[in-house]
């Protein structure tokens, strides 16, 4: 389990390496988890990689451990909420104007794009 933690980190800290490097505008988390998807993938694909904690599901083990306990990890940013009362107190209402504007703006746009997507598999099961 702590190797496969550690594989889980090492990507992690390649990804930030890699976005802090190359100056990418994309978090390192992010990459770090493209980088251990296309792992899984290598290693589903190629048995030769499925050795250690890449094998019998170790990472998968790993990473449903970490989701069990992710609620902690929101502990940080809850006390940083609470620090900033002040100014959630001062300028609440655009932030609750903004945040149900954008819900509007990304179901609209949810819907936009599920229907073209209906109408082109439509269009193509025509043909």
């Amino acid at each position: 389990m702590l190797a496969s933690l550690g594989i889980i980190l090492l990507c992690q800290l390649i990804g930030e390496a890699v976005a802090r490097g190359l100056g990418l505008p994309l978090p390192g988390p992010v990459l770090g988890l493209l980088l251990l998807l296309i792992l899984l993938l290598a290693r589903d694909r190629f048995t030769g990689l499925a050795y250690g904690p890449l094998s019998k599901g170790g990472v998968e083990t790993a990473s449903k451990g970490l989701l069990a306990h992710l609620s902690l990890l929101f502990v940080p940013a809850g006390v940083g909420v609470v620090q900033e009362l002040d100014l959630l107190a001062s300028h609440g209402i655009a932030i609750v104007l903004v945040l149900a504007l954008s819900v509007v703006v990304t179901l609209l746009a949810t819907v936009l794009t599920f229907r073209l997507v209906s109408r082109l598999l439509k269009h193509g099961d025509a043909r």
